[in-house]
């Protein structure tokens, strides 16, 4: 992208350069931000609308405060492009979400300028409290802040840091990006005017003074109290953070610099817990982020001009077979009520919140409060429905055993983006969830290999009167249909899909592609696990008896995976049969796009093929060694069963 079309943004290649310019220019300067992010991400693709909306406080957050001595705590990462581009990214935009190029999140790898590095929403009051405590303690003048928007304010552990925050002696701000829930409407000039002059040196001094001065005067505090709540009170929403401890200022205009400029200006003068309301507008720039923010929240490549997506895959995705299936099964069973914690369009529920809204809850960003939700709509005789991503579903692993699989309630988890997730990337991986759930009593797991399977174990699951989960990767699957039909699968049953000589490929979910074409080159047996837990004990001690090598196959971290599962049962036998375990080896995966990942994995069918060569040389020269490999670019990580 030419400097030329961005002479001011193209001098910017740190926050001490934006620092530099005068106030005067700042208004330029945001409107190329803008225009260079759009082109940016029409390009590359990523989290589009928020940042939009966040160009003219990002500009004024670095122009205020002196970072990276000060930090900027941005919550999870989708509004921090623009920071990004500022603080010395922008020549690196155009690797964005690629492998070897910048994260779409934030990462304290990456740059010294991301303090802190998240993926996941509602952490950074909670971490901005700590490195605000970790000044105090040291007695450094550092500054923290947090951002946060409205949607991550939905979340329990947002709220979790405020009340601890409020009872900490620290200088602390919090700024609510709210774009979207709009707390109380933005009142024009007159608010902003009174936002400056409630953050101003003349108001806080008068404030707190007067509560110095008037400690003994019990009757007179309590008047200025009251006379302070009212008047507050009738101009701004503010009496909840009020009761929390903070000092509240807002709603502002996030679009209006000069606004911005002065109210921050005024809140790094003061110590103590302040909280900063703005109102901006997602999509902020762009027409069409503008009119559809949820489509442009986070986008593939796309036509700038037009707003219209190149040219994807015709095979249906995996998201997709849920969101019929949930329709389905809906329409033939009015007990089933479907559960998403803020996922709608993500986990595919757009046309069941449409055809059957009296039983479609969102809860926000709230896991913990999902499943224990579910867990009391099963109470009641209702089979609830929950929509969640592996990686999500980690904060709410309490619940799962305490509220669901103790009292074994029949509770459904539709679990999207297992396994690798591309562009991504570690943050966003669903690769640990077997391994939390496989060691709970009462769970069935199951792991679809195509479309067609995944509606099957869909009804499978929720036919079982008990806890059930379905794990199914992001993205489309080899193009099977899927039929119409509601029936399920029998439990705990595996499908031999080839049959070979002396080596068995036991594959679960979505690598069985892979390990059939592998088995192609060396006339290897290939099973269809299906089933995580309960395991089909017959088919695998038959292949274990069988053959001379057994090869485990999953798209899932190797520690605890299901190949362990098989590790265990062998073991429980006394089955001395040879194996080796493949799947993501024990580091996070980067970004990248996912056919690339899963070679750097070696879960392709040339990463397979390679491990189960490596390994069966071997046999030629021991017979008691059991290997358990993950291949890593061309490396077999080996350890033992």
């Amino acid at each position: 992208m030419s400097e030329f079309h961005y002479p001011l943004l193209g001098t910017i290649d740190s926050p001490a350069d934006l620092r530099g310019l005068g106030e005067r220019q700042l208004e330029q300067l945001a409107s190329e931000l803008r225009e260079f992010l759009i082109e940016s991400v029409a390009t590359t693709g990523g989290h589009l609308a928020a940042g939009l909306g966040t160009v003219e406080l990002t500009i004024a957050l670095h122009y205020t405060f002196n970072t990276p001595q000060d930090r900027l705590v941005w919550d999870i990462g989708h509004q921090a492009y623009p920071h990004k581009i500022l603080t010395g990214r922008r020549d690196a935009m155009d690797g964005l979400r690629q492998q070897g190029g910048l994260s779409g999140f934030l990462s304290r790898e990456e740059s010294e300028y991301d303090a802190f590095g998240a993926g996941h929403s509602s952490t950074s009051i909670s971490a901005a409290l700590g490195m605000a405590m970790a000044a105090r303690q040291t007695g450094s003048d550092r500054r923290a802040v947090a951002i946060i928007g409205d949607g991550a304010m939905t979340a329990g552990m947002a709220y979790e840091a405020l009340n601890n925050a409020g009872d900490s002696d620290c200088d602390l701000l919090v700024v609510l990006n709210d774009n979207e829930m709009s707390i109380s409407p933005n009142r024009g000039a007159l608010q902003n005017h009174l936002s400056r002059l409630l953050s101003g040196r003349l108001y806080t001094g008068m404030r707190e003074g007067s509560k110095h001065i008037l400690t003994n005067m019990p009757g007179a505090r309590r008047f200025l109290g009251r006379w302070e709540e009212h008047v507050k009170g009738m101009i701004m929403p503010g009496t909840l953070f009020e009761e929390l401890g903070f000092n509240y200022i807002g709603p502002i205009n996030g679009h209006d610099l000069p606004t911005l400029l002065s109210t921050l200006r005024n809140l790094r003068g003061l110590h103590g817990r302040q909280f900063l309301h703005v109102v901006t507008r997602k999509g902020k720039g762009y027409h069409h982020a503008e009119q559809d923010p949820c489509y442009f929240h986070g986008v593939s490549p796309f036509n700038r001009e037009t707003g219209e997506p190149h040219t994807g895959s015709s095979r249906k995705t995996y998201t997709g077979v849920f969101s019929d299936w949930l329709c389905d099964m809906a329409d033939a069973d009015e007990r089933l009520v479907g559960i998403t914690p803020a996922m709608c369009e993500g986990s595919g529920m757009q046309r069941f919140a449409e055809q059957h809204a009296g039983r479609y809850y969102d809860v926000g960003i709230a896991e913990q409060h999902a499943l224990t939700f579910a867990a009391g709509l099963a109470c009641e005789g209702q089979k609830p429905v929950v929509a969640i991503y592996s990686t999500f579903l980690q904060r709410a692993y309490d619940q799962l055993i305490h509220d669901i699989a103790l009292q074994d309630l029949d509770v459904t988890l539709a679990i999207d983006r297992a396994g690798l997730v591309g562009a991504d990337g570690a943050t966003h991986a669903g690769v640990f969830d077997i391994s939390f759930l496989r060691c709970v009593p009462n769970m069935l797991i199951m792991a679809p290999a195509d479309e067609r399977e995944c509606r099957q174990m869909l009804s499978t699951a929720y036919h079982h009167e008990g806890p059930a989960a379905v794990r199914y990767p992001r993205g489309t699957g080899p193009g099977v249909e899927t039929g119409t039909g509601l029936e399920p699968l029998p439990l705990g049953k595996a499908a031999i899909c080839r049959r070979g000589r002396r080596i068995a490929i036991l594959a679960f979910g979505s690598v069985l592609e892979a390990a059939l074409a592998a088995a192609d080159e060396i006339d290897a047996s290939v099973v269809n696990m299906r089933y995580v837990k309960p395991l089909d004990r017959e088919v695998v001690l038959a292949m274990a008896q069988q053959h001379d090598l057994l090869v485990t196959v999953e798209e899932h971290a190797i520690a605890g995976g299901a190949g362990s599962a098989v590790n265990e049962l062998l073991a429980a036998e006394h089955c001395n049969s040879r194996t080796i375990n493949l799947g993501v080896p024990d580091r996070f995966i980067d970004h990248g796009d996912h056919a690339g990942q899963l070679a750097r994995c070696g879960l392709d069918a040339s990463g397979i093929l390679a491990a189960i060569t490596a390994s069966d040389a071997s046999l030629q020269t021991t017979d008691t060694q059991s290997v358990t490999a993950g291949h890593d670019k061309q490396e077999n990580l080996r350890g033992y069963r």
